[in-house]
């Protein structure tokens, strides 16, 4: 895999993922990297209608997520990371947002919105390394977008895996890779991004960062 070359090198720094997702955590450990949970206490909160577009949004929402966690760290006494890791994934249908459900109404309301139709994921992710300029930590930011077909969806079906209770801590309300697999049709681009994280992309970015 990507990252081979430099694991053991990367293994040996301290690296935190600035996100309490089980899914971003399980797939960077199935990648072999070594690192410790540090959750963002950030309120999502940010207003939707004050971004020009949802990539905007999200984007946003990544950096000042990651960021709660690097200025908890770079505050204390002890060394800061050498690397910590943040995202924020969304679905969108046109410019309209969906992020996890409130309630399984919301969560039935949003996977009948996206039944039988063409809708983007898009996961914005944020790598923070120390610098020795001020401030004393550089930013890389990029980001991934994947189009999914989800098939027609009767509501007997929708209703049935709302009740799972699978979708309520998902964007878009659904797994891809749990029960809600079998409500996809099609996947053009990163299958990855649409669980949550685009590991093509994070694995060139650290080799850019950590070329030894």
């Amino acid at each position: 895999m990507m990252l081979q070359p430099i694991l053991n090198s990367l293994n040996s720094k301290c690296i935190v993922l600035a996100s309490t997702s089980p899914r971003r955590k399980l797939l960077l450990e199935n990648i072999g990297l070594k690192f410790k949970v540090i959750p963002s206490k950030f309120e999502e909160n940010l207003s939707k209608e004050s971004f020009c577009s949802p990539l905007d949004y999200v984007a946003e929402t990544a950096k000042q997520k990651t960021l709660d966690v690097v200025h908890r760290l770079y505050s204390s006494e002890v060394p800061p990371p050498d690397l910590i890791i943040g995202a924020d994934t969304i679905v969108t249908l046109g410019n309209e947002i969906f992020e996890k459900p409130n309630s399984r109404e919301h969560a039935v309301e949003v996977l009948t919105r996206l039944s039988g139709s063409s809708h983007e994921v898009i996961t914005s992710v944020v790598l923070v390394t120390q610098s020795p300029a001020e401030p004393k930590y550089s930013i890389v930011q990029f980001h991934s977008q994947t189009e999914v077909v989800m098939g027609d969806l009767s509501q007997r079906v929708i209703e049935a895996y709302v009740d799972t209770g699978e979708p309520m801590d998902k964007a878009g309300g659904y797994g891809i890779q749990d029960l809600g697999s079998t409500l996809i049709q099609r996947v053009n681009g990163d299958y990855f991004n649409v669980i949550g994280f685009p590991l093509h992309l994070f694995a060139k970015e650290v080799l850019r960062l950590f070329p030894e």
